[in-house]
């Protein structure tokens, strides 16, 4: 069996890539919260490392960030861009890997997507949909009962 062909394709990251990713995660966390990285937008702002994705080949680290509520993102993710040569060296530095993987930062919408389908469940048309389903529900509950 060739390497590689025991995973189909579109199934999701390999274990490996999991935990590289994870490892990441921990070591670029680590060092924004130790203050390591000496950039005024850097050192003035609360940073969160929910993810890091690993491409295949772990050559390529997507690291997702958030700064604490969600202000000054633009700028946030500048001041990362611009130490990206730092932390890549703190990575291969922290996590023993073959190479140290190119980097690049996103920022983490997951919170705004939540917030999204928070409010359009709670919309009234959802609403009413909902208690249209709980009353036939009901209707079919007492339907059997007697």
């Amino acid at each position: 069996m060739p390497r590689g062909s025991r995973r189909e394709s579109g199934s999701g990251p390999s274990q490996r890539a999991l935990r590289t990713g994870e490892l990441v995660r921990h070591a670029v966390a680590e060092v924004l919260s130790r203050g390591d990285v000496h950039d005024p937008v850097i050192e003035t702002h609360l940073i969160t490392v929910p993810e890091v994705k690993m491409s295949p080949d772990l050559r390529q680290a997507t690291i997702y960030i958030m700064p604490l509520g969600g202000h000054d993102e633009k700028e946030v993710l500048a001041a990362l861009e611009r130490n990206k040569r730092y932390l890549r060296g703190e990575i291969a530095r922290r996590v023993n890997m073959k190479f140290a993987p190119d980097i690049r930062f996103r920022i983490d919408d997951r919170f705004d997507e939540a917030d999204r389908i928070d409010k359009l469940l709670r919309s009234p048309q959802v609403q009413r949909d909902l208690d249209a389903k709980r009353e036939a529900a009901n209707d079919e509950t007492r339907d059997e009962d007697e």
